[in-house]
């Protein structure tokens, strides 16, 4: 049976909003999650990203509260980043804009002045980080005991980004008797944890298998040997600016980060945009802004981009780095094939990561395809470092399966000829001083001032 928003029961200034941002049919998440929530029901819901679920939950939240009344806040929406602040705020005012409820949105990298200004002015729903909501409660004396409706999205990412303290803080601050959800794409024992710390007999939907990517992500993996034919390889892929128009360049770290967009900006073509957490608010939000608005070609991030930014018509995904966390691969290329979408995700492997990219596997429950490197790309001999450096990571991956497994870089034994224990007892107690086995030189004899004074 062929599901439409009306069956859903939501109200004709919300089916209005629905129509005007595109909508035309709910996904299974929405279908699932939209009236066990209107009912006011507590709900966990774990859903694959690029699902929908940001609408699944602000629909009905946004029609249970109706319109606009007092001052104070009645809804709290806690998201992990920034970015993420501003596109679920984005998203409740284009689906209230036929009501007059008002939203704010908090986090950090900004004065907070202006946002205490929002929040006298009088609102209904806020969309915060964590840290952000704490510092307005603790010095511009926001006021919570109204709120009706908590809810924690993302709630995976919030635990690995260490913000289970806030969060604790957080629900003791809020009234007993709320609605409470809790969106994720994982429910890791972590998850299931903090679920116990503020729900009671939740409702819980699982659209699909935990870690489960997109079905209209098609996904490939390039055998490179080192950084250098790495980079050769993304400069040969981009050439072909019909195919790669839109694309995502995941790297681990931002030192690396910066270095790729360092070479990309000169030898690619089309506008590059640089994201990761040093960069200014402002210039997160610009870069993101013009990504999305497809200004930008190329767009270089650490995995601050990795959870829940929807970002439409993303061509491609490309995995510089493979990430340490099989879910994390799985938020990366769901910023691609969204909203039934079809994108692609390219995975560049070396030798030290052979061994991260087989649990991916196992976590996907598929084998990813291994594509041969373009023939007229130039490989470049590994420098003897790097080579070193992947080496390394095998023997510690290895050893965190087999702590007796002693690799190329286990500790070397000591060759030294074992001390008698009287030289042991000599070389102890000389331990700290600054002394030799060479003969010491003779002291000069002090001389008292009687007899400096005779001479």
């Amino acid at each position: 049976m062929q599901h439409t928003f009306t069956d859903l029961g939501l109200t004709r200034q919300f089916l209005d909003a629905v129509q005007e941002a595109g909508y035309t049919q709910p996904t299974p998440i929405q279908i699932a999650a939209i009236p066990p929530l209107r009912s006011g029901q507590h709900l966990i819901g774990i859903a694959q990203t690029g699902t929908g679920k940001t609408a699944a939950y602000l629909l009905p939240i946004l029609q249970n509260l109706k319109y606009a009344q007092g001052t104070d806040p009645r809804a709290l929406i806690l998201v992990p980043t920034k970015e993420l602040v501003l596109q679920v705020s984005e998203q409740v005012r284009a689906l209230a804009k036929f009501t007059d409820l008002r939203c704010v949105a908090l986090y950090g990298g900004v004065g907070r002045k202006a946002q205490a200004a929002q929040i006298k002015a009088g609102i209904d729903i806020i969309v915060a980080t964590p840290r952000r909501f704490m510092e307005m409660y603790q010095e511009e004396g926001l006021i919570v005991k109204y709120i009706q409706v908590f809810l924690l999205d993302e709630a995976d990412r919030m635990l690995d980004m260490g913000f289970l303290p806030q969060i604790n803080l957080i629900l003791d601050l809020l009234p007993r008797k709320k609605q409470n959800l809790l969106f994720s794409a994982t429910f890791s024992p972590r998850v299931e944890e903090l679920s116990w710390n503020f729900m009671d007999f939740p409702v819980k939907i699982e659209i699909t298998p935990e870690a489960t990517p997109v079905e209209t992500v098609t996904q490939h993996a390039y055998s490179v040997p080192n950084i250098q034919t790495k980079l050769e390889l993304l400069r040969h892929l981009m050439e072909d600016t019909e195919t790669y128009h839109r694309v995502i360049v995941f790297v681990k770290t931002k030192t690396s980060a910066t270095a790729v967009y360092d070479y990309c900006a000169h030898r690619i073509k089309g506008s590059i945009r640089l994201i990761h957490s040093n960069k200014s608010q402002n210039a997160r939000i610009n870069a993101f802004d013009d990504f999305r608005e497809g200004g930008v070609r190329l767009l270089i991030a650490t995995d601050v981009m990795a959870r829940g930014v929807d970002i439409p018509l993303v061509s491609h995904v490309i995995n510089f780095d493979v990430p340490i966390m099989p879910e994390d691969y799985v938020h990366r290329i769901g910023r691609t094939g969204r909203a039934t979408c079809t994108g692609a995700a390219l995975t560049f492997i070396h030798k030290g990561d052979e061994h991260n990219f087989g649990r991916i596997e196992e976590k996907i429950r598929m084998e990813v395809a291994r594509l041969p490197l373009p023939a007229e790309l130039p490989v470049y001999e590994t420098p003897f470092e790097e080579n070193q450096d992947m080496d390394r990571a095998i023997d510690t991956q290895r050893k965190r399966e087999d702590p007796t497994f002693q690799g190329a870089f286990h500790d070397k034994k000591d060759y030294k000829l074992k001390v008698s224990e009287k030289e042991r007892k000599t070389f102890t107690a000389h331990k700290g001083r600054n002394t030799s086995f060479a003969p010491s030189k003779p002291r000069k004899k002090k001389t008292s001032k009687h007899q400096r004074h005779k001479k």
